[in-house]
């Protein structure tokens, strides 16, 4: 049996890194911590939102990567010693990402009541209808 790929489609020209983006999704669809929310807020915009209760600012990074949104947590350590009779709160570090689509870029992030905010904005391209001159020979 034969594997399909998208980039041997006869009519998808130029989508090959289409399938690896769809195999680095599906490897980050695994993560559990911490839990989001995506939600659409207009045609061209969205909003991620991770529940972050306990991270400050500091402990946060954003970066995006050849389209892949990447973020971080990492409490810092507190000095002295606690002792704990029951730790039921999660204070473990985390890496969430997000593939991003050509043309959506980060508008905006914010911290909010310990949830972390990340706007996001596709732009949308001007179509353009290009007459191609055939060459005689």
């Amino acid at each position: 049996m034969t594997k399909l790929s998208f980039g041997a489609h006869p009519h998808l020209l130029g989508f090959e890194q289409l399938e690896r983006l769809v195999e680095r999704t599906a490897k980050t669809a695994a993560e559990g911590y911490p839990p989001f929310n995506i939600e659409a807020v207009s045609e061209n915009d969205y909003r991620i939102t991770l529940a972050v209760a306990g991270f400050r600012d500091d402990d946060l990074s954003i970066t995006v990567e050849n389209r892949q949104l990447v973020i971080r947590g990492r409490q810092a350590e507190e000095e002295g010693e606690r002792l704990f009779l029951h730790r039921g709160i999660a204070a473990r570090a985390f890496q969430r990402s997000f593939v991003l689509a050509e043309g959506v870029e980060v508008a905006r992030a914010g911290l909010e009541h310990g949830l972390l905010h990340i706007d996001l904005r596709r732009s949308v391209p001007d179509v353009i209808v290009q007459t191609i001159p055939i060459d005689r020979r």
